[in-house]
C-alpha cells in the first residue's frame, strides 16, 4: 500500500512513522508513506498556504492551489483521496476495512478553520472524521487513520487471528482480558479462565463481550432497548 500525506507540518509524522506497527510496516516495505510539505507547492516568496475567508469570519482557510499542485505532482494513477475533517463521515472499523484494500491513499491534513471547499469538490476527495470533536489540525487524525488501516494490511500484524478478535469486528467490544498475577489487590481472575475448558472459556468471553458492550457502548447493539434498561 502507498500512502501520500499532504500537510504543512510533516515533522509531526517523523516519530510515529518510526515506531511500532507503522514503523515495522514501512521497514518491511508492506506500506510506503510519503510526506509532502504543502509550502513546497506555493509560488510566492512567503510560501503562503492560507488566506482569509470570503464572507468574513475569524481564522484562516487553507488555499486550494498548493493542495491541487501537490496532489497533481504525485503522478498518474487511481488513488483514493481523503480530507481529514470534523465534517466528514465518522471513521469506524467498517470504513477502515474499506480503506485497507486500497492500493493508494492520499491523506490531506487540514489546518486553521478548514480547507477551501473546492478541494473536496474538485479533486474529488471524501471527508473523514475520527470523532465528534475538534483538534488543531488533520495531522493527528491522519495518523489515527493510518495506524488503523496499516494493521489490516496482510503481513503487518504477526498473528492475524488477533485482528479477527479485535473490538468492533463482531459488532461488539472485545471481551475483558486478564494476565498474571492471578490475584491483584483482592481482585481475582474469573475461575472459568483457569479451568482449561476452552468451550466454557469461549462461552464466557462471548457473554462478557456482550455485557461490556451493553454497559459501555449500548449504541452498538441492534436492540436499542438496552439504552433504557429494558
Amino acid at each position: 500500500m502507498r500512502v501520500d500525506v499532504l500537510t504543512i507540518f510533516p515533522g509531526i509524522f517523523d516519530g510515529p512513522l518510526r515506531e511500532g506497527l507503522l514503523g515495522r510496516a514501512i521497514d518491511t516495505g508492506l506500506v510506503e508513506v510519503r510526506l509532502h510539505d504543502l509550502r513546497d507547492f506555493t509560488e510566492d516568496r512567503h510560501r503562503q498556504v492560507d488566506d482569509t475567508s470570503f464572507g468574513g469570519g475569524p481564522g484562516m482557510i487553507l488555499k486550494p492551489e498548493p493542495i491541487f499542485r501537490a496532489w497533481e505532482s504525485l503522478g498518474d494513477g487511481s488513488r483514493r483521496t481523503v480530507v481529514l475533517s470534523p465534517a466528514g463521515r465518522r471513521l469506524d472499523q467498517a470504513l477502515v476495512k474499506e480503506l485497507a484494500v486500497e492500493p493508494w491513499l492520499v491523506l490531506v491534513a487540514g489546518r486553521y478553520e478548514g480547507i477551501d471547499e473546492r478541494v473536496v469538490d474538485g479533486l474529488p476527495a471524501e471527508e473523514i472524521s475520527i470523532g465528534d470533536y475538534v483538534v488543531s489540525g488533520g495531522e493527528m487524525p491522519a495518523l489515527v487513520l493510518l495506524e488503523a488501516v496499516t494493521r489490516l494490511v496482510p503481513g503487518v500484524v504477526g498473528r492475524e487471528d488477533s485482528i479477527r478478535n479485535d473490538s468492533f469486528e463482531g459488532g461488539l467490544l472485545d471481551h475483558p482480558h486478564y494476565t498474571r498475577p492471578q490475584e491483584f489487590r483482592g481482585i481475582g481472575v474469573p475461575e472459568v479462565l483457569l479451568s482449561g475448558d476452552q468451550a466454557a472459556i469461549e462461552r464466557w468471553r462471548a457473554g462478557a463481550a456482550l455485557e461490556k458492550t451493553r454497559r459501555s457502548r449500548p449504541d452498538l447493539l441492534p436492540d436499542r432497548s438496552t439504552d433504557r434498561g429494558e
